[in-house]
């Protein structure tokens, strides 16, 4: 299985004898997580580590969005019209999306858990065929949204339009889980990427950890990625991509990332990295901050700015590099007469 991600660069590696870092990996929400620390002993790395990945596993089999979970617990009891009780956790998880979407104009939407598993990405393998018709149109009619989620406490109802999909949030949320409890226990220079999610923690030794960004078109490119940087102590990175889940059908490709007012894969944009810096919940806005800018397309400049997400680094449909400044500025690209234009 061909699984693109952020990858960690050599670089991570100890060069000339020195420290090493301690590294424990898992595949968890569908992707390879992986966790490093530095300058910490091994067995309080690795106890640190295990419960991080324990966490990951946890938070994967509750709100799984299509095997038995909590999640899918509630997505048919709104299927069958009734209200239905939630756990603490999963009733701030979902007042959290809300806001978040709501933030991102709804072009990112948990509530479109119906038109993602129409296009047939509720499965480990995607098979090459277009969703019926006259089913589509119907949902797409229906303007399934998290929005029309009601919560009273911990009672959850909605319209049976809605089902919930925390792809592109629950990865973030474990990234500021996982910052959380390394710190517990006493780690202070660790990076945890979760499928090209990523966060840092302090640094490696005497350099900060560096990471790569995932040419969209890795094949194209000979492997190589697109540009590397350098991650400061509790910054993190995010990347939408039309790569990680797709299929094709007569060389269109048509990727997991569904634009909620079409019902169609968004198709202007193969990758939109964003930078987010150190503060509360900087993981989760990593995650899921990205995938409105994707799908906006040449707009994303405009609701960048809404955000407040000042470091965007874009690549469209047809393969041209956009970025903001402070983006840029922070990047190094492996051709280095690339062109990339500055946007405001």
């Amino acid at each position: 299985m061909r699984v693109w991600w952020l990858a960690l660069l050599a670089l991570v590696l100890a060069a000339c004898g020195k420290l090493a870092p301690v590294g424990q990996e898992a595949y968890v929400f569908g992707t390879r997580v992986e966790v490093l620390v530095w300058g910490a002993p091994e067995a309080q790395a690795h106890a640190a580590m295990g419960e991080v990945l324990r966490e990951f596993d946890r938070l994967h089999r509750t709100y799984h969005a299509w095997q038995p979970s909590e999640l899918t617990a509630l997505n048919d009891a709104i299927a069958a019209g009734q209200a239905h009780e939630v756990s603490v956790e999963l009733a701030d998880l979902l007042r959290s999306a809300q806001a978040l979407s709501a933030q991102g104009e709804h072009l990112f939407d948990p509530g479109i858990g119906q038109l993602i598993a129409l296009w047939g990405f509720h499965s480990d393998e995607f098979k090459p065929v277009l969703p019926d018709a006259t089913s589509l149109q119907k949902l797409v009619a229906a303007k399934p949204t998290i929005a029309k989620l009601r919560l009273e406490g911990r009672l959850v109802s909605a319209d049976i339009s809605v089902a919930l999909d925390f792809g592109g949030y629950l990865k973030g949320v474990a990234l500021d889980r996982a910052a959380a409890t390394l710190k517990q226990h006493g780690i202070t220079n660790a990076l945890i990427n979760i499928g090209g999610n990523v966060m840092a923690l302090g640094s490696k030794g005497d350099a900060p950890w560096r990471v790569g960004i995932q040419h969209p078109r890795a094949a194209q490119a000979g492997g190589a990625p697109l540009a590397t940087l350098e991650l400061r102590d509790g910054e993190s990175i995010g990347t939408s991509g039309d790569y990680q889940r797709f299929f094709e059908i007569d060389g269109r490709r048509y990727s997991h990332l569904i634009d909620p007012r079409t019902g169609q894969p968004a198709s202007g944009t193969q990758a939109l990295t964003i930078l987010i810096p150190p503060g509360d919940a900087a993981g989760m806005r990593s995650d899921v901050l990205s995938k409105p800018l994707f799908v906006a397309g040449d707009d994303w400049p405009r609701l960048a700015g809404k955000l407040g997400v000042t470091q965007v680094l874009r690549v469209d449909a047809v393969g041209k590099l956009s970025a903001t400044a402070a983006m840029k500025a922070r990047l190094a690209f492996g051709q280095t007469d690339i062109a990339v234009s500055i946007m405001p």
